[in-house]
């Protein structure tokens, strides 16, 4: 049976009671940091498609420019690990539940869903900011249903986005700036490459220097089908997927019936999962290439030394774990959580942070960097004092949903879920939940939901009540435990839940 939920009307008034402790919480929007307004950086994001936090090393330029030239965040989570809610959080700063994109496809997503709110995005707010704004490659799924295949979304001065067979890489049709141009199946119609061309001139052309720049860079790759360029056909022959500890999991007894229901993975599952990763090592090489190039526009232009690059994936992939053939959209760990670099001025070489981030704080983030007003939707924090070392303030919880619209044994049902430092906790709409000690067991093979001590799912539960239930502001107050706000029946935000964890 579903857990009962504490009343609507105690939430809000509890989130009523903690907006007045904003000030005194740390958790108020930043202010820019001293200086960088009239700095004024150039900001460059790299969104891969389907990217899971696997190890980077294998792509040469990912590695040498990004992760050994700047900061890894080592546990960054998505707010939806899905193609389109995930994309709309990092333009909007906003969780699912607040901008309601739940899905790929209309009515419940997709673009014409996510069209109304297009007048206040990570464009429009860099555009206002004085940004010459561009954004290349994949916008949202089923971009421009609903509109002309000329349009352009409000707050880009650049667009040159797929209109056609988005994930072919060939034989497809892009919206340059208004303008249909079809390109076709010769090498050099590579989707990866004509992206990249346009990235390194868009950095570096002749109005490069009159004012800076913020790109929005979205590749496909490592999206399936995954095709590669023709010079990338013969890498990683003989690659096998990584056996990982949970790959093709014994025994799933305690889970979900949506995962508890699936088969042992086959030799042919096997071959396809070995086939499925190699094809996404391939196609990765492309963006390997297209951070070569754009990094050496930039030092070629003198621009390099006055530019931020952030790279991470929309959501994560998994292959073969808990006997899971190839995708996403679930709560574990390959899902959610997905790779973050940042190199630029002030951020440490070969830094690693490890406090809770998300998709959510990046339009925050780039605001700070460019001096640009972040309207009261936003629910993210800016990561500007993480990445120049500070000591600061910040959440031990994150959020994540997913939607479904009806319950099938293939995918996961509609859930909510909480990660913390230590526990995974996911609530489903069947009343099914499963809980993770990460750090007893980090494979997430042991759902201890049932048998873990009730103080600590009483914790966790009012943790993620409270997550999925906010708003603005005030998601930036209950995502920080904290001594002094009660939850009533003797649990606090600010117990440590580790203190109620007792397996019988």
């Amino acid at each position: 049976m579903p857990q009962p939920r504490r009343p609507r009307k105690l939430w809000a008034g509890l989130a009523a009671a903690l907006l007045l402790c904003l000030g005194l919480t740390g958790a108020s929007h930043a202010e820019p940091a001293p200086g960088l307004a009239a700095h004024r950086p150039n900001i460059v994001l790299i969104l891969t498609d389907d990217l899971d936090a696997s190890d980077l090393s294998r792509f040469p330029n990912i590695t040498n420019l990004l992760v050994r030239q700047g900061t890894t965040l080592s546990r960054f989570f998505v707010t939806n690990p899905w193609c389109c809610p995930s994309r709309s959080s990092i333009l909007r700063s906003q969780y699912m539940h607040s901008h309601q994109v739940k899905s790929n496809r209309s009515p419940t997503g997709g673009f014409p869903k996510f069209r109304p709110l297009e007048a206040s995005t990570l464009g429009t707010w860099m555009h206002d900011a004085g940004y010459r704004t561009a954004l290349m490659g994949k916008y949202l799924n089923n971009y421009p249903e609903g509109a002309p295949r000329t349009y352009v979304p409000p707050g880009w001065d650049e667009w040159h986005v797929p209109v056609t067979r988005l994930y072919q890489e060939y034989g497809y049709t892009l919206n340059e700036n208004g303008a249909i141009r079809r390109y076709g199946d010769a090498p050099e119609d590579y989707l990866e490459d004509v992206l990249s061309a346009k990235a390194a001139a868009f950095a570096t052309g002749s109005a490069a220097g009159q004012s800076p720049f913020f790109l929005y860079l979205a590749p496909v790759a490592p999206h399936l089908p995954a095709h590669h360029a023709p010079r990338h056909a013969a890498a990683f022959a003989g690659e096998q997927a990584p056996r990982t500890a949970s790959f093709d999991q014994a025994d799933l007894s305690a889970e979900p019936r949506w995962l508890r229901e699936r088969t042992p993975l086959s030799a042919a599952d096997t071959r396809r999962i070995d086939r499925v990763h190699r094809d996404r090592l391939r196609a990765m090489l492309g963006v390997d290439d297209m951070v070569g190039a754009l990094v050496e526009a930039l030092t070629r232009a003198g621009r390099l030394n006055d530019t931020y690059i952030f790279f991470t994936s929309d959501n994560g992939f998994h292959l073969g774990q808990h006997r899971l053939r190839p995708g996403k959209t679930t709560p574990f760990e390959e899902d959610i959580r997905v790779p973050m670099v940042v190199r630029g001025p002030g951020v440490p070489a070969g830094g690693v942070v490890d406090a809770l981030t998300s998709t959510v704080d990046l339009a925050p983030t780039f605001a700070e960097l460019g001096g640009a007003t972040v309207p009261p939707t936003a629910e993210g924090r800016s990561l500007v004092p993480l990445l120049h070392g500070h000591d600061v303030p910040w959440r031990d919880a994150v959020l994540a949903e997913f939607y479904h619209p009806s319950y099938s044994p293939h995918s996961p049902p509609t859930y909510a879920m909480v990660r913390t430092g230590r526990y995974a906790y996911v609530e489903y709409e069947t009343g099914e939940r499963q809980l993770y000690d990460l750090r007893d067991d980090p494979a997430e093979l042991h759902n201890i939901a049932a048998t873990a001590g009730p103080g600590l799912t009483a914790t966790l539960a009012a943790r993620l009540a409270l997550l999925r239930s906010c708003s603005g502001p005030v998601c930036r107050l209950m995502d920080v435990s904290g001594p002094g706000i009660f939850l009533g029946g003797g649990l606090s935000l600010g117990a440590d839940a580790a203190a109620h964890h007792r397996v019988r």
